[in-house]
């Protein structure tokens, strides 16, 4: 088994490779460009606004809940929701949601491809069918850092609507702890997990649709397998990324 995962391992860092040999023209690649950002940027803003609200909410109601010592100030109520949102919901939860919504939307669509021979097809054109494919979803995915500020903007609104609008803190108890011991490495230490995470969630699933053999079932299984490998390597990065940046 050692011997399969380290053989996926090498064709993965040889799909990588592949994909920016032999580039296709600019003039073919703009409008696939586009439409990937459509696809999978554009695509997941209103799962994304929609989750990041309630979350931000929730998190404030709880911390709220949780402070029954008198002593303690309310404006924790924002510090502890402001931490959460840009240290580990925005950039981490929301990939993880992102790895089973985009990461299964690239895995089906290029297995669909190589299923229908459509790939085999490109490359009786000479055309660079990695390049042609995965390029596009990879540059579309640099833009991913914006979905992930709206995100944090989202959650910290929502921590603010729960718990002003909730009776749990006042305006500016809420405003002052946003405020309290910010550091803005911290927003820096979010966007730089947020493009790895990027080039993760472009490049995974990508190498399991592309590489997947088989029939249409098949498809699903890749799709599956790619959402587990992608939440992994997402996790696993934000542990030894936590460990480099902040400890």
């Amino acid at each position: 088994m050692l011997t399969r995962y380290l053989t996926q391992i090498g064709r993965y860092f040889l799909m990588l490779k592949e994909v920016f040999n032999r580039p296709t023209k600019w003039s073919v690649m703009k409008p696939m460009i586009l439409k990937e950002i459509d696809d999978l940027i554009i695509g997941s803003l209103g799962i994304v606004a929609f989750i990041s609200f309630f979350i931000g909410g929730v998190v404030a109601i709880q911390t709220a809940l949780n402070l029954t010592n008198p002593l303690i100030p309310r404006s924790l109520i924002a510090f502890a929701t402001r931490q959460s949102v840009i240290l580990e919901f925005a950039p981490t939860f929301i990939s993880v949601i992102m790895a089973g919504k985009v990461g299964s939307f690239i895995t089906s669509s290029i297995g669909t491809m190589r299923v229908t021979e459509q790939i085999d097809a490109l490359e009786v054109m000479g055309v660079n069918s990695l390049n042609y494919l995965v390029f596009p979803k990879l540059i579309a995915m640099m833009l991913y850092p914006f979905v992930i500020a709206m995100s944090m903007f989202l959650g910290i609104l929502g921590g603010w609507m729960a718990g002003v609008y909730g009776g749990l803190v006042s305006n500016e108890e809420f405003i002052s702890g946003l405020q309290t011991d910010f550091i803005p490495f911290h927003i820096a230490y979010a966007f730089i997990k947020t493009m790895i995470y990027a080039f993760l969630l472009a490049t995974i699933p990508s190498f399991h649709g592309y590489f997947m053999k088989g029939g249409a079932l098949e498809v699903g299984k890749a799709s599956t397998t790619s959402f587990v490998w992608t939440s992994v390597m997402i996790i696993l990065m934000n542990f030894i990324l936590t460990q480099l940046l902040l400890s």
